[in-house]
């Protein structure tokens, strides 16, 4: 499948994936001993909501932020320059499974909605070498919320990410692959609706006139109709996991 009409459908969201500017906040808060100067390395960082909220929180910090998509590199660029923080952002094109980077460039990495493209566990992997001792990883991750998820949501899940699992047991899989599990918390489901599915929504009527004769993009717009309503009926058993890990 060509999935290239699903960075179509993100340009010009505020969030390409769930989340707020609270949560952000709320897990850099939680990061000990970082040097004066640190050095971040925002993972998939779409148009930057949360790279820009890391540097106004933490205004001594440099942040490279990586995209595959142009589009939303730009689109951060310009964000941040009306933000005032575009002198200490550094846009990179390039895949998280393949970032230009050498071993332990940074103190901390970033991965709001991102690290389901490669995987949790390949996430880790990789990743891993880029962290300088003792600095920290800081993700989201899909969980369930529940032991004993409804049918409905099984299903959704095996078609989209079948590797979901509990908060727990995805703790766990860090632990295994070096990590010390330094946080986690739960994001509200505000943050589902509030940046991502209600602005995704109001487009979606568009998006499917842009769609129209192509199959591959009208698979993508009729699986995102059918993620805000899963989301509608059954996002009380499932949601984004903050994990804010230390390299070992």
């Amino acid at each position: 499948m060509d999935i290239s009409f699903i960075f179509t459908m993100h340009e010009g969201l505020p969030r390409q994936g769930p989340g707020s500017n609270a949560c952000t906040r709320k897990a850099f808060m939680m990061l000990n001993n970082l040097p004066e100067k640190p050095e971040i390395l925002d993972i998939g960082c779409g148009s930057g909501m949360q790279t820009i909220e890391l540097a106004r929180i933490c205004p001594e910090c440099r942040i490279t932020a990586v995209d595959i998509h142009q589009p939303f590199l730009d689109d951060l660029a310009r964000r941040a320059a009306t933000a005032g923080v575009g002198d200490r952002i550094t846009t990179v094109r390039a895949s998280m499974d393949d970032m230009p980077f050498g071993d332990a460039s940074f103190d901390v990495l970033w991965a709001e909605s991102s690290i389901f493209v490669v995987g949790f566990g390949e996430g880790l992997r990789l990743w891993k070498r880029l962290i300088r001792p003792g600095g920290y990883l800081c993700l989201t991750e899909s969980v369930w919320f529940t032991d004993s998820p409804s049918a409905e949501a099984v299903a959704f899940w095996n078609d989209c990410y079948p590797a979901i699992k509990t908060a727990r047991e995805t703790g766990a899989i860090a632990e295994s692959a070096g990590y010390e599990v330094v946080a986690t918390f739960r994001l509200p489901g505000s943050v589902w609706w509030d940046n991502y599915y209600m602005p995704l929504q109001k487009r979606l009527p568009e998006l499917k006139k842009a769609a129209a004769g192509n199959p591959d993009a009208e698979a993508q717009v009729a699986f995102s109709e059918r993620e805000i309503e899963m989301y509608r009926e059954h996002g009380s058993e499932y949601g984004y996991e903050f994990f804010v890990l230390r390299r070992c």
